[in-house]
């Protein structure tokens, strides 16, 4: 753990800083940590999905919009890009520039 050090506090000679006592050290340097927070592993773990996870009484609603005329599908990466990507076309194949 990284010490915390207060810029601000008054400089103390090294006879000062020897004074002081192995218990006195202890209870600042507990003092000045913070106090751990309890957390129940088991109701962090209930919202993550583990791979694999039987899902079929889930649903899942997407809204699909249909490709605008100023679009194309790659034929190689198969994702929607605007007109503007478009790298080669070979045919009907389309190809975007970063695949090309």
């Amino acid at each position: 753990m990284a010490t915390v050090t207060d810029y601000d506090a008054p400089r103390r000679s090294l006879g000062e800083v020897e004074e002081d006592s192995l218990e006195e050290l202890k209870s600042r340097r507990t003092s000045a940590q913070s106090p751990s927070v309890d957390v129940d592993e088991t109701e962090a773990a209930e919202g993550f999905e583990l791979p694999g996870a039987d899902l079929s009484d889930e649903e899942l609603t997407v809204t699909v919009v249909p490709m605008r005329t100023d679009e194309f599908r790659c034929s190689r990466c198969f994702l929607v890009h605007h007109r503007s990507q478009l790298a080669k076309q070979k045919g009907d194949e389309l190809i975007c520039s970063e695949c090309a």
